[in-house]
């Protein structure tokens, strides 16, 4: 019972509070989109909307993922360019500036810890990969929900996490389950840090947050950029499509490289995630050089699209719009320059 109730995180105290009335974006008791955007559904919709959650064919793949081995020597081995290896649905992993950097470490292997029925993760065993990762330096957060922030991964990294970069609010959790305060900066959107030599900045999305029935909307949620001398990362977040794309790439652009949500899209909550045409549109608005989807092949959140379906359709957009993209395996050891385009999936 101890952990379950664990699942939902911390409290807002009035500390809390009164640090997120402080931000421009909190109005009403709750932090606000950019652009209006009503993510309310119908009652009479949410049973349809389960049934075709259960039994819609093709959501998941008829075997499980394999992830490829970590290799840390390779990982941690000097490099004149960033590192990266994705385990599926957001979760990177980073080696840039001689900086191991997580983001958005959801390893667990289901994203419904508090509900009656289970959505288990497309590969087995992946919270082991943390006992294999080196000191980790930062870990990034960009939301609270439960398909980026894990319970069972934060209770094994936080003996070995240095430092915490997370969405405003997003800290009382973090706490609660047993992470030093002092370690935890917390982010209101466009606010940056200098890290070991990387400029870290939040950016807004077009999203929610919550993990409970009464804590919506009281974290923040964005994406992050990671911008050196020699190099412009940029991790999209979680959200619609939206007038901020541009001014990201306005104010911070041109990226490198582009790690862009592409996966549990929906007609039903389209404002908050972004099909694949729109996830490339987004990434032309940002001037991202660059892209790769993210946000698929981890669980199956959405009954419109297969598994495979928004890498397919990010894939032929891109074609459409002339934009360079990357489709590493999970797993997979890679960096920005190189040329990855099998469908390994196929």
């Amino acid at each position: 019972m101890k952990k379950f109730l664990n699942q939902f995180g911390g409290k807002i105290t009035e500390e809390d509070l009164a640090r997120y009335k402080q931000s421009k974006h909190w109005k009403d008791g709750k932090f606000q989109n950019l652009e209006e955007t009503n993510m309310d559904m119908p009652l009479h919709k949410i049973p349809g909307v389960i049934y075709k959650q259960l039994t819609k064919k093709g959501q998941k793949p008829d075997q499980n993922l394999p992830i490829i081995p970590f290799d840390k020597a390779s990982f941690l081995a000097p490099s004149d360019r960033a590192k990266f290896i994705w385990y599926g649905h957001s979760v990177i992993l980073i080696h840039m500036n001689n900086q191991t950097i997580l983001i958005d470490p959801m390893l667990g292997p289901d994203t419904t810890p508090i509900a009656p029925i289970a959505n288990k993760r497309f590969s087995e065993n992946s919270l082991s990969f943390i006992d294999d990762f080196p000191e980790i330096d930062l870990i990034v957060m960009t939301h609270d929900h439960y398909d980026h922030l894990d319970y069972d991964s934060i209770q094994k990294l936080k003996h070995k996490t240095k430092r915490y970069f997370v969405a405003l609010g997003l800290k009382r959790h973090l706490v609660k389950w047993g992470v030093e305060a002092d370690l935890i900066s917390e982010f209101d959107w466009w606010e940056e840090m200098s890290f070991n030599g990387i400029e870290i900045t939040f950016t807004p999305t077009r999203h929610f947050s919550g993990r409970g029935l009464t804590d919506r909307a009281k974290c923040l949620w964005g994406g992050w950029v990671f911008k050196t001398p020699h190099e412009n990362i940029w991790f999209s977040g979680d959200g619609g499509y939206g007038k901020h794309f541009k001014t990201i790439g306005d104010r911070l652009g041109p990226f490198d490289f582009a790690f862009m949500e592409c996966g549990q899209y929906n007609d039903d909550w389209h404002p908050i995630h972004m099909f694949p045409n729109e996830s490339i549109q987004a990434a032309i608005d940002a001037r991202a050089q660059k892209v790769m989807p993210v946000h698929w092949a981890g669980f199956a959140l959405s009954y419109q699209h297969t598994w495979t379906g928004p890498a397919e359709e990010f894939v032929k957009n891109a074609n459409l719009k002339n934009v360079e993209y990357s489709l590493p395996r999970l797993g997979q050891l890679f960096s920005h320059v190189e040329d990855i385009q099998e469908k390994w999936w196929v």
